[in-house]
């Protein structure tokens, strides 16, 4: 999928050194302000590094796309299905866990491009919906996902380095 500047394709191995400081990044700038930097630093460390994410991109039940433009990954989405997912008991599901864009390419639609990855994957696999968490305090991403259909439908346990928070489980029927 692309647009006259950005494409949007799966991530290659010899990729996932630069996707885990995209990832590193993003997750930094989306959250840093609201969370101390000790869980910020464990949530970074365990989640972002190049062992777990190779290991992530080579499962099959695990897909990566990223966002690219002049050359540069600017964005990503990791989509999750069967035992991969985060919660088990949202059946014939494909779970987004994480769309991210750097903040310099806010608001030019790359989010969507990468949401609508998700759609047209879950759609191909014959999947009935899509869900993913966020969270409660990320007004921003809820208005997002409510402007794409997308509607709440319960929480969902989320724990930043060793402080408990709670996202909206939220659902897109297909």
């Amino acid at each position: 999928m692309s647009n006259p500047k950005t494409t949007i394709r799966p991530v290659l191995s010899s990729e996932v050194e630069v996707l885990c400081e995209v990832a590193k990044a993003t997750f930094i700038a989306t959250y840093s302000d609201h969370n101390t930097p000790e869980n910020m630093k464990l949530y970074v460390r365990e989640h972002f590094n190049y062992q777990r994410m190779i290991k992530e991109v080579n499962q099959p039940d695990i897909h990566y796309f990223i966002a690219i433009k002049n050359e540069q990954i600017i964005g990503y989405t990791k989509l999750n299905e069967g035992a991969a997912q985060t919660e088990s008991k949202f059946p014939n599901t494909l779970e987004i866990e994480r769309i991210y864009v750097i903040p310099p390419q806010h608001k030019k639609g790359i989010g969507a491009l990468l949401l609508q990855e998700a759609i047209r994957l879950a759609r191909k696999k014959d999947f009935s919906q899509i869900w993913l968490g966020v969270w409660d305090q990320n007004a921003k991403a809820i208005d997002f996902y409510e402007r794409s259909k997308f509607y709440k439908d319960g929480i969902h346990p989320f724990v930043l380095g060793e402080e408990p928070q709670r996202d909206y489980i939220m659902k897109l029927d297909l």
